[in-house]
């Protein structure tokens, strides 16, 4: 069984459409620059991937989350055809942080925040009529996991249509968070490198709409094949390759593919020193009878790590490659670490290529893997 992916809306800090994300991402580009919606000079680290879109440059805005989130899902189903959805149309929602920095702010400066702030169903609900609205928060696979169960909605029969979306903006807590635990602070993303130090916070939104394959006449960007998800809880915190493996291989079985039959991998890529060793790791296990093997890439170089959207912001790219014949290469990677070293991941530049068929991981803290097997458009 197959599902369709008839609409995709992207933003976040390297541009506000999936054509422009994955422009900027071949050109080499980065989002990166000093954060603007608090003062950093308490902490160690300079630099986030934030969205600029203030009103206000130098002060912060409640809602901003909540406000890409609309933008995507609107643009997204107008994409698919659907710019007036059935109310009833399921939308599943990613996310880290939900409107924590709206907590913030009213605890900081007593601005406005209303116990329905705190969950996305109002604001979908006054903008476009949607009240199934579910939040899904597991972490950095959160979207992904997302995905998976609208999968099982269409297969289940409960759906034909589901909207799957991510969407979080940087809390200044999680900012602060990760400059503890992170030492040096890292001043970039530098996937798969020796000199990795660590992961740099992101914001955005992504949404995609997910229809039953044959129940449309529209446009197809692409179609899932299959999605493995698990929580492997071999640490609190730790990735663990044997744990992603096993998510590879269900999404594997459920697709009814074999390795070889994999062209390119987006991977999560996060650029901490665990984290890239075990997706690495993984990569080498699953696909180490594979020849030539797929290609392999990563965005979080240019675009930061978005949290609860990564995983289908990996899924957008991965479709936008495969319909250009562009792969983007994984940014700043110059010494790969030995784990990498047989496989074909992309440096330096685009890669040309037409692959056919996609994986895309999310790799959560504490195992929480989901990975996505997926197809270039038909129509």
């Amino acid at each position: 069984m197959s599902w369709d992916i008839t609409g995709m809306s992207v933003v976040c800090a390297l541009g506000d459409s999936v054509p422009a994300v994955h422009g900027a991402l071949c050109a080499g580009r980065s989002g990166l620059a000093p954060p603007a919606a608090f003062d950093a000079s308490k902490y160690r680290a300079r630099a986030a991937f934030e969205i600029d879109d203030r009103a206000d440059p130098g002060t912060d805005e409640p809602l901003r989350a909540t406000r890409w989130l609309v933008r995507v899902v609107r643009e997204a189903l107008a994409d698919a055809g659907l710019p007036e959805p059935d109310p009833g149309t399921p939308v599943l929602v990613g996310t880290t942080h939900r409107e924590m920095r709206t907590a913030e702010l009213w605890d900081r400066d007593g601005g406005p925040l209303a116990p329905a702030d705190l969950h996305f169903t109002s604001a979908l609900h006054t903008a476009l009529g949607l009240y199934d609205v579910q939040t899904v928060a597991s972490a950095c696979a959160a979207s992904l996991y997302g995905l998976g169960m609208a999968t099982d909605l269409i297969a289940a029969g409960d759906a034909d249509t589901v909207v799957v979306a991510g969407t979080d903006s940087i809390p200044e807590s999680s900012y602060g968070g990760f400059d503890r635990i992170q030492h040096p602070s890292p001043d970039a993303i530098l996937t798969f490198d020796r000199s990795r130090r660590g992961m740099v916070i992101g914001e955005g939104a992504v949404a995609v709409v997910l229809r039953r394959a044959g129940s449309h006449a529209g446009r197809v960007h692409g179609r899932v094949r299959g999605v493995g998800m698990n929580c492997d809880a071999s640490h609190p915190t730790a990735p663990d390759a044997v744990g992603i493996v096993r998510a590879i291989e269900e999404a594997h079985e459920r697709a009814a593919l074999h390795p070889e039959d994999v062209g390119l991998v987006v991977v999560h890529g996060s650029g901490t020193p665990q984290s890239d060793l075990a997706e690495a790791v993984a990569l080498r296990e699953v696909f180490k009878a594979a020849d030539p093997g797929p290609l392999v890439t990563g965005v979080k170089g240019g675009t930061g790590h978005i949290s609860g959207g990564a995983g289908l912001l990996n899924l957008v790219v991965a479709l936008e490659s495969m319909r250009t014949g562009r792969v983007p290469p994984v940014g700043g990677l110059t010494d790969p670490i030995e784990e990498v070293r047989e496989l074909r991941v992309v440096s330096g530049g685009p890669a040309a290529g037409a692959p056919r068929t996609a994986q895309v991981h999310a790799v959560g803290m504490g195992g929480i893997n989901a990975v996505a097997i997926v197809e270039g458009g038909g129509r």
